[in-house]
């Protein structure tokens, strides 16, 4: 990777800190080889970009993720599913997404089903307020004391898995704290910097249950540290969305959707995306 598109992928991440999340932060009470994951602990994992960026197969042919992680995943771009390749066939992009604030949501169609795997259920109730999730990425990590220590890109690749409490669950947003003592899990976890739209997900009857996708954290808050919030998309509020975008005809598509983000992440412009894209991308080879 060049160290110019090193600096404008930094620029990009470090400027949108509050719309980047899903980078597991740990306690700093526990061993961190407690929260190593694979891909066996959430099968329906997708990733888009070698350093992260995550979304969660729904149905063989979608991945749903939020909006803001989009800006490479075109139309024939290769992506992660499961631990396979396939292509993305078209993006649809939530169009009342307002960046740091809500509607941070997409869906990617797919160019083949995945079949070795199945989706994760889509969790249609509202009775989320105090339920226990997991989450899962790649993104960088750190403990609750010193906060995010280790970016996406330095993580190399290492999946992670942590829980942590809904605290609320209001409209279009789950919100969840980074806890410690005695009202933490015992593998209390917050996403950091760099891997969003990841899951936070349960297990109900032996299948997985997806509550939330990643989207943002507090805005001025230390990235990573005890007392931080996390702000995911809440999947049931956007059931209706999902299923219109999966079933519905081409015409009520448009009416809700766009068919990429309207404005990039500062330091991003049409002219130097393909180049940043064509270093991050996942190889199609």
């Amino acid at each position: 990777m060049t160290n110019q598109t090193i600096a404008i992928i930094t620029a990009a991440l470090v400027s949108s800190i509050s719309l980047s999340a899903s980078a597991i932060v740990i306690r700093h009470d526990v061993a961190p080889e407690k929260y190593a994951a694979t891909l066996h602990d959430f099968p329906p994992l997708a990733q888009f970009y070698i350093d992260g960026a995550h979304g969660t197969l729904i149905a063989p042919n979608w991945v749903v993720t939020a909006a803001h992680t989009t800006f490479c995943t075109d139309p024939n771009t290769t992506i992660l599913v499961g631990g396979v390749k396939v292509k993305v066939k078209r993006r649809f992009v939530h169009s009342n997404y307002t960046p740091g604030v809500s509607h941070d949501f997409a869906l990617l169609e797919l160019a083949r089903p995945i079949t070795h795997i199945l989706p994760a259920e889509v969790y249609t109730a509202s009775d989320e307020l105090g339920q226990a999730t997991t989450f899962i990425g790649i993104g960088g990590t750190g403990n609750g004391l010193e906060g995010q220590t280790i970016d996406n890109a330095k993580n190399n690749g290492f999946l992670r898995k942590a829980n942590n409490t809904v605290a609320k669950a209001e409209g279009p947003l789950l919100q969840f704290i980074f806890e410690q003592g005695q009202q933490a899990l015992p593998l209390e976890g917050i996403s950091g910097g760099g891997d969003s739209g990841g899951p936070a997900f349960i297990m109900k009857n032996g299948r997985y249950y997806l509550l939330g996708v990643s989207s943002r954290g507090d805005f001025g808050s230390p990235l990573g540290k005890y007392g931080n919030r996390e702000y995911y998309s809440r999947i049931s509020f956007f059931n209706n969305w999902i299923q219109t975008i999966m079933h519905g005809t081409e015409e009520q598509r448009a009416e809700i959707s766009r068919p990429k983000l309207k404005h990039l992440l500062p330091g991003l412009t049409e002219k130097n995306l393909p180049n940043v894209c064509a270093e991050i991308g996942i190889s199609a080879q």
